[in-house]
């Protein structure tokens, strides 16, 4: 995956021994993650109130890092919290880790979980959070949906904004909590419905990979079996890699098949037909089955085929241009969604 496989293990360079740091076989610290789909939607108001409710109820909370810019509202609760300051050298700040260690409180709060640390102790400042949680210390972070590497490019295609610091999604799945920031999104452009709808899912995601971690670690069987069945629609379009990707690795988890299909339309182009081609080898080589379907009405086409091997979960893509018939009658994926009742459709924008 992008940024490499995450490492448990304490980074290079660190001596949990050092600077009071907690003794190699203490339990490692709990991560806490609030996640906003968007800028704005308040999740460093909400990890910060619940750092004050923290201290009120006597725990040893210190912040170990803050925006560049603290918004207005923050700053009354920061008056009734211990900042430990960051390093800062030509105006980059990083973490002191070192600082944190020797005071060891119970819990660090971490604005910003996704900046890179250049001339700090690591790398990227959720390094720095390993050390932490490493040492015992729990700590509670907050990032943007866009931040994930994994949600990056799906992200930036909505919202035309690029960004270039992300932690690896293998890290965030090592989150013991995780909160969605949620805002309304009632009246609010589809973008954010759609960015609201990514948020909960990759939720979901990091939740099941805590059970599972758990499970494992306790060496319990599951008392339940699941009958999952995942079905990728692929178009000339979508966003191919990362549906089969998403698809493989939920499939991991639920031990279940996986299914890919396209319905035939005369009139593709030469390219756009390449690309179907090539996107049903790419599911077959992944260890889909794959069938290429036929008939008038794609969405009804493929409601079909999903009833008739029961499948659970559907993965379709979905382009954010609208022509006159979408504005009349709804995109493909509207009506898939509604035609797919008692079905998940998960959503990747292309």
């Amino acid at each position: 995956m992008p940024g490499g496989r995450y490492n448990r293990q304490a980074m290079p360079g660190s001596d949990p021994n050092l600077h009071g740091a907690a003794p190699p076989d203490s339990p490692r610290g709990r991560l806490k993650v609030f996640l906003g789909y968007a800028s704005g939607v308040g999740k460093s108001f909400r990890m910060f109130d619940e750092a004050r409710r923290r201290k009120e109820r006597g725990q040893d909370v210190v912040v170990g890092a803050l925006q560049p810019e603290v918004p207005p509202e923050i700053k009354p609760l920061l008056n009734s919290l211990e900042v430990v300051p960051t390093l800062d050298e030509k105006g980059v700040p990083v973490i002191d880790v070192e600082a944190i260690l020797r005071r060891h409180p119970q819990v660090c709060i971490i604005d910003g979980l996704a900046y890179d640390s250049l001339w700090g102790r690591h790398a990227h400042r959720w390094q720095d959070v390993d050390e932490l949680l490493s040492a015992g210390i729990t700590v509670v972070a907050s990032v943007n949906l866009q931040h994930i590497d994994d949600q990056r490019e799906a992200v930036e295609k909505l919202t035309g904004q690029q960004v270039t610091e992300t932690i690896p999604r293998e890290f965030l799945n090592t989150a013991d909590e995780i909160v969605v920031v949620d805002a309304p999104t009632e009246g609010a452009p589809p973008e954010l419905s759609e960015l609201r709808q990514m948020a909960l899912v990759l939720s979901a995601d990091v939740i099941d990979a805590g059970l599972q971690r758990y499970l494992q670690a306790h060496e319990i069987e599951p008392g339940w079996r699941t009958h999952e069945c995942f079905l990728i629609c692929l178009t000339a379009r979508a966003n191919a890699d990362r549906m089969i990707a998403s698809a493989r690795q939920s499939a991991a988890r639920f031990h279940c098949d996986v299914m890919a299909v396209s319905v035939k339309q005369p009139n593709l182009s030469p390219e756009e037909q390449r690309d179907v081609e090539e996107s049903l080898a790419h599911a077959r080589g992944a260890g889909a089955r794959v069938d290429v379907l036929e008939g008038d009405d794609p969405v009804e086409t493929i409601v079909q085929y999903a009833r008739s091997h029961g499948v659970t979960q559907i993965f379709v893509g979905h382009s954010m241009r609208k022509d006159w018939r979408t504005l009349l009658w709804g995109s493909p994926v509207s009506r898939l969604i509604r035609a797919a009742e008692g079905m998940d459709v998960r959503v990747f924008p292309h």
